[in-house]
């Protein structure tokens, strides 16, 4: 009796060890999430002042409608959701195209193709950043739309995921479409499809926030305001000798918001794709 009491409480002191290592980890990632909430509510003064002070004195509520009226916030605002919602959209169809070929046909090289595929995640952007930029050029896409949106419609990272997703799919399905007369696109729309949302609103998540967040690609294709997205006019905020800090954070803020929106309504999808996404093949 007395070791399994010992037992039970060794348990319990490791659930709460672990609970309280979370805790401590969880606090340290909000804390600058929370120093900007505080400090878009600052006045300029009180930005720098050591120690912090967590609760502005006054909340100035003004900072927000400045922000948003200096950088040209509705402009670069609509900008990002264009990017962001069309590049998505296009990364899901060809993610889950070339995830169903991966994992449903039968092709010369296949794998030897997709390990080649999957290779290109450990190349740097940066790498990559030159050529792309002259191909753009001779395309006659720089500060274009086209020019920020086709070259983040390919990830081979969502083709791995949703690739890995449809082999845990039973093939008896597809082998049952086929006797009813259905083809290879019948199969992927309307039978691989309905049962990959999971997998589908992961990769959402995650385009949505990568293209959202992205700064270094908009700042090298767009050299007027008409097609700068959000996290490029941020940096209107950033003078030569000086830098509005209260205005910055403000309009951080309001950048963070979709993404938080987003998250909560997929979150559900989320979580469960990232269960059930596996490892096989």
């Amino acid at each position: 009796m007395e070791h399994a009491a010992g037992k039970r409480w060794g348990s319990r002191a490791a659930h709460i060890l672990s609970y309280l290592l979370m805790a401590i980890v969880a606090a340290v990632m909000a804390l600058p999430f929370l120093w900007m909430i505080s400090t878009s509510f600052k006045e300029m003064g009180q930005v720098l002042i050591f120690p912090p002070q967590w609760i502005p004195k006054p909340f100035v509520l003004a900072n927000y409608a400045e922000a948003w009226d200096l950088a040209k916030f509705s402009l670069f605002f609509r900008n990002s959701a264009i990017v962001t919602i069309l590049t998505t959209a296009g990364q899901l169809i060809t993610c889950s195209l070339a995830g169903f070929a991966f994992a449903r046909l039968e092709f010369p090289g296949r794998d030897s193709i997709f390990l080649v595929y999957l290779a290109t995640m450990m190349i740097p952007i940066q790498v990559t950043l030159i050529p792309l930029y002259l191909l753009m050029k001779e395309l006659g896409w720089i500060n274009t739309f086209s020019g920020l949106i086709v070259p983040g419609i390919f990830s081979a990272y969502g083709t791995f995921m949703l690739r890995q997703f449809f082999l845990g799919i039973p093939e008896s399905l597809d082998e049952s479409a086929v006797i009813d007369g259905c083809g290879y696109f019948r199969i992927y729309w309307q039978i691989l499809l309905p049962l990959s949302k999971a997998a589908l609103a992961t990769q959402a998540v995650f385009c949505f926030m990568w293209q959202w967040n992205n700064l270094l690609w908009p700042l090298v294709m767009t050299n007027t305001d008409e097609f700068r997205t959000l996290t490029v006019g941020l940096q209107l905020f950033k003078g030569q000798y000086s830098i509005a800090w209260n205005l910055l954070m403000a309009g951080s803020v309001i950048s963070v918001i979709p993404i938080l929106i987003l998250y909560v309504f997929l979150q559900k999808y989320f979580v469960e794709g990232i269960a059930m996404t596996g490892l096989k093949g």
